[in-house]
């Protein structure tokens, strides 16, 4: 049975199957609408600047920019 925990109520959830969770990793809906008003409104930032590094391989596969 999986058990997990939300991370918005800290509320622990278990349930007979994955699939029985649609709002995973939150217990519910409103826990999930909830960090999404926190992301949008300023509250939880990335801490750093994405550097190139960060995208791997992926950067290379992209075309330059202004070439076509």
């Amino acid at each position: 049975m999986p058990t997990y925990e939300c991370p918005t109520c800290r509320n622990v959830v278990t349930l007979p199957r994955r699939e029985e969770a649609p709002s995973r990793p939150f217990c519910c809906q409103r826990c999930k609408l909830l960090d999404l008003g926190r992301w949008l409104d300023g509250t939880y930032t990335v801490s750093e600047p994405i550097s190139p590094a960060d995208f791997g391989d992926a950067i290379a596969d992209e075309p330059a920019a202004g070439t076509d």
